[in-house]
C-alpha cells in the first residue's frame, strides 16, 4: 500500500479534560505517512471520536510538507473542533521527530 520510501510518525498531546477524545484515548494523536527523502505527507489520521474529523484533518494535511509552515494556519484557519490547540501541539511533536529522522538519514 505505502512505498518502501516512507516512514511512520506519531505526534501527541494532550486533549482539552473536557473532550470526548480524552475520554476515548487519553491523548491526541495525530499520525503520518511520509516519503522519507522529501516530507511529503502520503497519507494521515488522527485519534477522533467522529469519523468526519479524521477524514478533515486527513485532507489537511495530504500531499503537503510537514515542515510547511503553512500548516499551522490551516489549522488555525479552518480546523474548529475543540482539539484545536491538541492538533497543533501533536503536529509539532510530529515535525520534531521527522527532523530528527532526516538529520540521522543525511548522516548515515
Amino acid at each position: 500500500m505505502y512505498a518502501s520510501n516512507t516512514i511512520y510518525i506519531v505526534g501527541d498531546a494532550k486533549a482539552p479534560q473536557n473532550n470526548p477524545i480524552t475520554e476515548k484515548y487519553k491523548s491526541y494523536f495525530v499520525a503520518f505517512v511520509l516519503e522519507k527523502d522529501t516530507g511529503e505527507i502520503v497519507d494521515a489520521d488522527c485519534s477522533a471520536t467522529i469519523a468526519l474529523t479524521s477524514q478533515f484533518v486527513k485532507y489537511l494535511f495530504l500531499h503537503k510538507n510537514i515542515n510547511d509552515p503553512a500548516l499551522v494556519t490551516e489549522i488555525k484557519n479552518r480546523y474548529f473542533g475543540s482539539s484545536q490547540k491538541a492538533l497543533l501541539v501533536a503536529l509539532k511533536d510530529a515535525q520534531k521527530k521527522y527532523n530528527q529522522i532526516a538529520a540521522l538519514s543525511t548522516h548515515s
